[in-house]
């Protein structure tokens, strides 16, 4: 079975980011993929904010991040960069936590401003983890993303569709690299 990792760095909950991670679970979860959710916001703040890559509390998130096929990495987007505490936990996972995954980063924020942060900001930390296969990338600005009475959210048709795209090239490319590694076992 395919395994794809959400880590939702949002420091609120709920939140548009949240949302959009358990919306784009679902979907690959219909798809017959395994799916996992972290909120980084569940861990205790003294692991975080001492740097301790030895806590316990890591052992989890290690695990689920070396099962995974893919990552799904979401962030809000504060002054024109992920949050603060979606870095301090990237760094205390190992350098090359992500090698050898399929990673769509997405992001979420106030205005088109921030469009670019996911290239300019996000995606240099994620490549220093080992990331070689980074897909596109998904911004939603937070006037697309309601939230409904029952928690859930809607998606403005537009980025709906862009998130099912990616999530379609996410498969794909799971698939290629599936395929890349059964022939690097068999020769």
């Amino acid at each position: 079975m395919t395994n794809v990792l959400a880590i939702a760095g949002s420091p609120s909950h709920p939140s548009r980011t949240y949302g959009i991670v358990e919306y784009a679970t679902t979907l690959l979860a219909k798809e017959g993929f395994h799916t996992d959710i972290l909120s980084v916001r569940d861990f205790p703040a003294e692991d975080l904010v001492f740097g301790r890559y030895d806590s316990p509390n890591l052992e989890q998130p290690k695990a689920l991040l070396t099962k995974a096929d893919a990552v799904i990495i979401a962030t809000p987007i504060y002054k024109a960069a992920y949050t603060g505490l979606l870095k301090a936990f990237l760094d205390l996972l190992p350098q090359k936590a992500l090698l050898g995954k399929v990673i769509l980063p997405i992001a979420t924020g106030g205005t088109l401003a921030h469009l670019l942060a996911i290239d300019y900001a996000l995606k240099p930390v994620l490549s220093e983890l080992g990331a070689r296969h980074l897909l596109g990338g998904v911004y939603a600005v937070d006037k697309q993303i309601q939230r409904l009475e029952d928690g859930s959210i809607q998606l403005d048709e537009e980025i709906d569709q862009r998130l099912k795209h990616s999530l379609h090239d996410l498969v794909e490319a799971v698939q290629a690299h599936s395929g890349v590694k059964q022939l690097a076992h068999t020769s």
